[in-house]
């Protein structure tokens, strides 16, 4: 039967369904697979049977840190990734294991880096593996969200049983040192027993200080946050911490980028934080070797898969004190933020706690990088300007056991 006038024309206007481009053999053009790789915001790595490289994107390699070679592509992984132990024991068992590994997460400590990955296998027409493909999300900054949420967790129930406690023993103590005064006048003809008096007010006044250290740190920070010069409080910071411990023969080193900006930032706050940095290197360095204060912008990218949108870069306030003196105990690295933990013999554990507070309420972050023997450098990050929130943005749209890639943290 013939078609209804115009049908026909209507047809002929329908947009074709296949494939605009071809290559030879009628098979579409692996130049737009490959574009599609190169464009993804999750990491790809894929490997030949023979153990050759297959493809790499560009994300794989900012995520592991290495540099792009021409000829990457059909050398055998295990040279390219040489430099990444755990990445190649990841690779080498796709062909081996009977179940390989979905939505598992893998830590990098050379990049400090935190990867969650799914490893799968890659099959011919006939079901045969001819390859394997590792497809991987950066989940660093995830990770650092979610360690931050469960340190205010764990401090929120220890911080109301400390400051009951901190409240009954805080009057006793007043009390004892106020009655071992007056009984030191009544036995001033007794040098053995003004001694023993002199010992007893100098624990209750330690035992005060503890009290009320452990009250400032369960007490809700409020800042006073105003445009603040970062080279003064520096400077500040020095002074006081001379005044607090010996520095005998300790040489300080200041370096300061050129025009610095001013932060958003709590003022007498930023002081105490690198004041008790300071502090502590000080008494690691017994009245020897150096530390060195360094302070420079940096400019952090966002990453467009947890952001939403691509947003500009950040502007951040990079502040390392580093000294060379005995370093941190490499079990004690994951410890040494605790409160209540402390390596010294005298001390309520409570210095550093206080200041990750701090830095935690000018929504930045501090690490800690040391290796016995060596020294140790605390690196407090800040951004220049708080309505940039760079750090909680920057995880704030995972939902945990959603996506791809779960959280399964296994500390």
């Amino acid at each position: 039967m013939p078609s209804p006038p115009g049908v026909r024309a209507r047809r002929r206007s329908l947009p074709s369904l296949t494939p605009a481009r071809r290559a030879p053999g009628g098979l579409p053009d692996d130049r737009f697979f490959r574009h599609i790789v190169s464009g993804m915001r999750n990491g790809v790595i894929a490997i030949h049977r023979d153990g050759t490289l297959a493809l790499m994107n560009d994300e794989a390699y900012r995520i592991f840190s290495l540099p792009r070679e021409p000829l990457d592509v059909g050398r055998p992984f295990g040279e390219v990734f040489r430099d990444r132990p755990d990445l190649l024991r990841v690779l080498s068992g796709a062909f081996e294991l009977t179940t390989l590994p979905n939505r598992a997460e893998l830590r990098l400590k050379d990049v400090d880096r935190v990867i969650g990955y799914t490893l799968s296998l890659v099959k011919d027409d006939s079901d045969r593996p001819i390859g394997a493909a590792l497809f991987f999300k950066d989940l660093t900054q995830v990770e650092q969200q979610e360690e931050r949420e469960r340190l205010r967790d764990r401090l929120a129930s220890l911080g109301e049983m400390a400051a009951g406690i901190a409240h009954e023993l805080k009057n006793p103590l007043a009390g004892i040192e106020v009655m071992a005064g007056l009984l030191r006048r009544q036995v001033a003809h007794s040098p053995d027993a003004l001694s023993m008096l002199a010992d007893i007010i100098s624990e209750a006044k330690l035992a005060n200080a503890i009290v009320v250290e452990m009250l400032e740190f369960v007490r809700p920070l409020r800042l006073q946050l105003e445009r603040t010069d970062v080279a003064g409080v520096l400077h500040q910071a020095m002074t006081l911490a001379e005044n607090t411990v010996a520095r005998g023969e300790t040489s300080i080193r200041l370096q300061l980028a050129p025009d610095l900006p001013p932060i958003d930032g709590d003022e007498h706050q930023l002081c105490q934080v690198f004041t008790n940095l300071l502090t502590n290197a000080f008494e690691a360095l017994e009245g020897r070797g150096h530390v060195d204060i360094k302070a420079s912008i940096e400019s952090v990218e966002q990453d467009p898969a947890f952001t939403g949108e691509p947003e500009p870069p950040t502007l951040v306030l990079v502040v390392d004190v580093s000294d060379n003196g005995p370093g941190v105990p490499t079990d004690l690295n994951d410890r040494i933020f605790d409160p209540f933990f402390t390596t010294k013999t005298q001390g309520s554990g409570l210095g550093l706690p206080i200041v990750r507070k701090i830095v935690d309420a000018h929504d930045g972050r501090i690490d800690l990088s040391s290796t016995p023997g060596v020294g140790t450098r605390f690196r407090v990050t800040l951004p220049v300007s708080t309505a940039s929130c760079w750090f909680n943005r920057a995880s704030s749209t995972k939902t945990k056991g959603n996506g791809v890639y779960g959280s399964n943290s296994h500390r």
